[in-house]
């Protein structure tokens, strides 16, 4: 139960990143190097969870 629940956590953190960036990008004046931050670590995180998702398993 604990991967279901960490994977529960990384998906929200994924979907409030998308979010953030989704803002950022619609301000006026965006910061391009915070919204690649932003995508970088949505980036480490949606990997995060593929790899959880296939248990670890790397092709």
């Amino acid at each position: 139960m604990a991967l279901v629940a960490h994977l529960a956590e990384l998906t929200e953190k994924h979907r409030v990143l998308k979010r953030k960036i989704e803002n950022e990008v619609a301000r006026p004046g965006s910061d391009d190097l915070e919204i690649h931050r932003l995508k970088v670590e949505k980036l480490k995180i949606k990997d995060e969870i593929a790899r959880l998702q296939d248990g670890g398993v790397r092709h």
